[in-house]
């Protein structure tokens, strides 16, 4: 983690429920808004990832934001698991 990180305040705002590991996508069960362009910092077990969002999907259509309680697909950089702690970054 680089400096500019550690000064950059994170708020949990949802779970891992599922990674498709042939394509790269994470299924995030949210607790709050995320939208294109934000940054987000997956955490657990064996997992520190942080990306910023290129794309959202609900239900296989493109948005730009999410709300809690839906559970969103979102194609990652790399590998996530079952249960890592997802929270937005800034």
């Amino acid at each position: 983690m680089t400096e500019q990180q550690a000064e950059r305040p994170e708020r949990p705002i949802g779970k891992v429920s599922h990674y498709f590991g042939k394509i790269s996508v994470a299924a995030i069960d949210l607790s709050d808004t995320l939208r294109v362009g934000d940054t987000i910092h997956i955490k657990g077990h064996t997992t520190d990832v942080t990306q910023t969002i290129a794309s959202i999907q609900i239900e296989h259509a493109s948005v730009q934001s999410a709300k809690a309680g839906d559970c969103i697909g979102v194609r990652m950089d790399e590998h996530v698991r079952e249960g890592d702690t997802v929270s937005l970054v800034g």
